[in-house]
């Protein structure tokens, strides 16, 4: 199954190809800080969109995260901050314990509120928002990970003509989120871990000429 092209799902919106993708959204929970420095390693320094990551991180301890992931890559790193906009290039990284969601205009909204699957950050909730906010222009990615997060996330990519990319889960470290992605009949790519980088950078080039 791996680096098949699915075509599990209805056909997506039409969208013209001339337009550019203007963000790629990751999630990932068990597994996935290694996981998201081989992906985020292998994408380039001038890269022309954002990367959004969802990474699920004991609420209890002061995150490292952007430290270590920062120094596996050669784009910046940093955590999302309430009220920035998304700057090409860089990486941001939903703090511990705060839903992180982007709006149209590209600007981050921090949110505390409940849980879902059980978990805060939740990449369901990013990935909606980026599906409402850039619509076909949206690339989101699900790596690593236990539970369901991230299922009804691509679905919502999909229904507006975003990419959906899933790590292939019979090579990932943990399989249940990249399953229940791949369930839902939503996603476009189902890639080992080490090539899809190179998906995600051929897809923001072929979509920026």
């Amino acid at each position: 199954m791996s680096h098949e092209l699915m075509n599990q799902s209805p056909e997506p919106p039409p969208r013209e190809h001339s337009d550019p993708f203007d963000i790629v959204a990751i999630g990932s929970s068990a597994g996935g800080i290694r996981a998201l420095g081989l992906v985020l390693g292998a994408l380039p320094a001038r890269l022309s969109v954002p990367v959004v990551v969802v990474q699920h991180l004991d609420p209890r301890h002061e995150t490292v995260i952007a430290d270590v992931l920062g120094r596996r890559t050669a784009l910046e790193v940093k955590l999302a901050e309430a009220g920035e906009q998304a700057r090409p290039g860089t990486v941001y990284v939903a703090p511990p314990n705060r839903h992180l969601l982007v709006g149209g205009n590209g600007e981050f909204t921090l949110s505390s509120s409940e849980m879902v699957h059980f978990v805060r950050p939740s990449a369901d909730l990013l990935f909606e928002s980026v599906a409402g906010a850039y619509g076909a222009r949206a690339i989101a990615c699900l790596l690593t990970g236990s539970g369901s997060d991230g299922a009804m996330g691509v679905s919502a990519v999909k229904s507006r003509g975003g990419t959906v990319i899933v790590e292939d889960p019979e090579s990932a470290e943990f399989r249940g989120m990249p399953d229940a992605a791949v369930g839902t009949g939503s996603v476009d790519f189902v890639l080992p871990l080490d090539e899809i980088a190179g998906v995600i950078v051929a897809l923001v080039d072929a979509r920026s000429v």
